[in-house]
């Protein structure tokens, strides 16, 4: 694709699994609550192994949370201190006090955090809607991004899967309530088992514990009187994203970023074509692609391991340094 040429808008919005976990702050986690003028962003934490080790933030995607980062988080431990941070009206953030999910302020959220921590740049991590937030970071902020990890970044596409459709039809107004009416009889271990079958390359993966920890959290956020609304707000912000042209589109910032990438995309997503990482790759201009043919739209859920090898690489061949 040509710099000058501009992708068509498409209504492709894919919903993260509910995250897995029981508690804010798992084992060997930490969680706060960060006051910004407008807004209050829940951040769970998962301190280095050794002192000195760089900053890493995580930003999660549609529908789920900072507890959907736990396992890479975990398995980097040795390589960064990480965060991951409830995106306003998820998790445990409250929704913002101005109603704006846009994509551009949901990366307003994360710029103003980290210029408030004043940790940066960081290792940005980005799955889904937060692929496409830390893309917009990474473009308008280089000074605060270091590298840049998107799985399965929600990003414009020509053609979307058929199968991802139906999550775009929450960006239209009226459609969650729709929804709410028709599946008032769906038990939580039900709604779970819809999610982690479009989202889980192979949702058997998942234990019994883990799904529980699942079924509850749904439940949990089931009863937020805002749930709904921070969902289909984001949706249609992500979609109305994918309409804008010259400097804010995003295959045209995707082009701008200056920050070593790594691009994983699963072969068995459902949300975000696989199709899509070539596209990806020649966007990015200093881009490595981890492809997993069993994956589906949480790699870093599915395959933490993986995910994690490649990022380690990724910060051996670019001399982005670990202190």
């Amino acid at each position: 694709m040509s710099s000058t040429e501009q992708p068509q808008p498409q209504a492709a919005a894919p919903i993260e699994v509910p995250p897995s976990g029981r508690s804010r702050a798992g084992e060997g986690e930490t969680h706060r609550s960060v006051s910004l003028p407008g807004l209050t962003l829940s951040v769970r934490g998962r301190p280095g192994r050794r002192a000195g080790l760089p900053a890493a933030l995580y930003v999660h995607g549609l529908g789920g949370s900072s507890l959907n980062w736990s396992p890479l988080m975990r398995e980097l431990a040795d390589e960064v201190e990480g965060e991951a941070l409830d995106l306003p009206g998820f998790g445990h953030s409250p929704p913002p006090d101005d109603g704006d999910y846009s994509v551009s302020a949901h990366a307003r959220a994360v710029i103003r955090y980290l210029d408030v921590r004043g940790r940066g740049p960081v290792h940005l991590f980005g799955n889904s809607l937060g692929g496409a937030v830390a893309t917009r970071v990474a473009a308008v902020r280089p000074d605060l991004v270091r590298t840049l990890t998107l799985v399965s970044p929600a990003l414009p596409e020509l053609r979307p899967q058929r199968t991802a459709i139906p999550t775009a039809l929450l960006a239209v107004p009226g459609a969650t309530r729709l929804f709410g009416r028709m599946t008032r009889h769906w038990t939580a271990e039900r709604r779970t088992r819809e999610l982690l079958a479009l989202c889980y390359g192979d949702p058997a993966a998942v234990s019994q514990e883990e799904f529980e920890a699942a079924v509850a959290e749904y439940e949990r956020r089931l009863a937020l009187p805002y749930f709904w609304d921070s969902l289909s707000r984001s949706a249609r912000g992500l979609v109305n994203a994918y309409t804008l042209g010259g400097q804010h589109a995003l295959w045209r910032q995707a082009e701008r970023v200056l920050a070593p990438t790594l691009l994983v995309y699963g072969g068995r997503d459902l949300l975000v074509s696989f199709r899509m990482a070539r596209r990806a790759a020649a966007a990015f201009r200093e881009s490595r692609l981890l492809a997993l043919p069993d994956a589906g739209h949480v790699a870093m859920m599915e395959y933490p391991e993986a995910v994690a090898s490649a990022f380690r690489d990724l910060l051996g061949e670019t001399d982005t340094g670990r202190g």
